[in-house]
């Protein structure tokens, strides 16, 4: 017998956390949640410089990219920009910053999203959320040109 009301699977995603402080990773990957929302289910990967960025992204298919703004020495600004402009298809990129104030750096660096410390787990949760059911409608990320023909 089969059950017509069973909820479908949870898709599941690949998020790469970049901080090169493990607390802020640590703090980040708590306010995301391995499941933030009932429709998918998150698996994290970790970086700590601009380098495990790229082999990350050279490796393995990320969905989102969370990046953390006051990082050091390449900040999330830095690497999501420098990101767009050497990847044909970057994934969506959101950069947790320290001030509101900045959102119109991340509008240089070509970020999709932003969110500010501290993080509020349930804007958090919504605005990933958001950005993985548009990467997986189809959305392409701001900074590319997307697939043409």
């Amino acid at each position: 017998m089969s059950d017509a009301n069973a909820t479908p699977e949870p898709e599941t995603f690949t998020v790469l956390l970049y901080s090169d402080d493990s607390a802020v990773r640590d703090r980040i990957r708590l306010a995301i949640g391995t499941r933030p929302a009932a429709d998918l289910t998150v698996e994290f990967v970790d970086a700590v410089t601009w380098e495990d960025c790229r082999d990350l992204l050279d490796k393995y298919e990320i969905d989102l990219m969370v990046l953390d703004g006051e990082a050091s020495p390449a900040g999330g600004l830095g690497i999501a920009r420098q990101t767009k402009d050497e990847y044909a298809t970057p994934p969506p990129v959101c950069v947790v910053l320290a001030r509101a104030a900045d959102r119109w750096l991340a509008a240089y660096a070509q970020v999709d999203q932003t969110l500010t410390y501290p993080l509020d787990p349930v804007t958090t949760g919504q605005t990933v959320a958001a950005m993985l059911r548009a990467r997986r409608g189809g959305a392409i990320p701001l900074g590319t040109l997307g697939t043409l023909g």
